[in-house]
């Protein structure tokens, strides 16, 4: 009897946890966080059925190879640490060799990381191209009362954390659209990235863009030099929504034609969309709060919903 107990708590040191709720990332991952453990639940069943934890062998939590898995997470070592606003980081992380992580467009990949006992997961979405070569880069704000941030911003550089993925995506192909219209708010400006990039690089495409970021003043504006100079391309145009701002006075000469002052209201979209060479397809990026007034005030503007694509 005595056997029969321990080898039943045996069993039961090996069951799957069921993840908590701070382990979802909320993103619509495929596999999610939950889908995992629905597979490593059956899994321990079966082998527990037939008493063989051989079974149990093919399961990994974590992987060291720097082999980006949907399932799995895997290590990755920082490389450098940029902070680019108060509260905004810029974090490369290292890939052997000239490897990469060959994402599509769009696509993101969830972090995991412990605070105070707790395991956390959140999704973000690399800045750097999809094919680059041993390296990726993301962009992270910190929020003063964020569980995941407490855990960011203990990072330096040759710190070792885990990511899985890659999910999700826009299915962008060359010329599908004839203009895109990128409304992003803060870091929603991060899945913009690569499909501007892609079509700066891609003498074929001629897609017009027309990228409208939403920041609060003009200082909280990310990678400013690398938007000045996508902005210069023939088929990209990048405006500003600065909604704290009060004047475009302050601002460089070079910014005042190209900004507005205030918030992205229905007005304004109007005067957007109408501006734009094309019928635009659109992508929008950022809070719920603000995925959900970006639709009204496209559909007030004449933008089916069919036209849109919400990361």
């Amino acid at each position: 009897m005595l056997t029969m107990s321990g080898n039943e708590d045996d069993w039961l040191a090996l069951k799957p946890q069921a993840p908590s709720p701070s382990q979802c990332c909320g993103s619509g991952c495929k596999p999610c966080i939950y889908d995992v453990y629905e597979k490593e639940l059956a899994q321990w069943e079966r082998a527990k059925a037939k008493q063989d934890k051989s079974l149990l062998m093919e399961k990994k939590e974590q992987s060291n190879n720097s082999e980006l898995n949907p399932d799995t997470f895997t290590a990755f070592n920082i490389s450098s640490v940029e902070q680019l606003t108060e509260d905004t980081y810029q974090y490369k992380f290292e890939l052997p060799g000239n490897s990469s992580l060959r994402l599509s467009l769009g696509q993101h990949i969830v972090l995991r990381g412990m605070v105070n006992g707790l395991e956390v997961q959140r999704a973000y979405t690399p800045i750097s191209p999809g094919n680059a070569e041993g390296y990726f880069e993301v962009l992270m704000k910190c929020y003063e009362a964020g569980l995941m941030s407490q855990y960011i911003k203990t990072w330096k550089k040759g710190d070792t954390v885990f990511w899985r993925g890659p999910f999700g995506g826009f299915p962008y192909r060359p010329n599908k659209h004839g203009e895109l219209l990128m409304l992003a708010s803060g870091t929603g400006l991060t899945p913009m990235l690569p499909i501007l990039r892609s079509i700066t690089d891609d003498e074929e495409d001629e897609t017009f863009v027309t990228l409208v970021g939403c920041f609060r003043t003009f200082d909280k504006i990310y990678l400013k030099p690398l938007l000045q100079d996508l902005a210069r391309y023939w088929n990209i145009r990048i405006f500003y929504v600065l909604s704290q701002e009060t004047s475009l006075e302050k601002l460089p000469w070079s910014y005042q034609e190209n900004t507005y002052t205030g918030r992205l209201n229905e007005d304004l979209m109007k005067t957007i969309v109408n501006s734009c060479r094309r019928k635009p397809f659109v992508l929008i990026c950022g809070s719920s709060a603000f995925n959900d007034d970006m639709s009204r005030y496209l559909k007030a503007a004449g933008i089916e919903e069919n036209s849109c694509f919400v990361f």
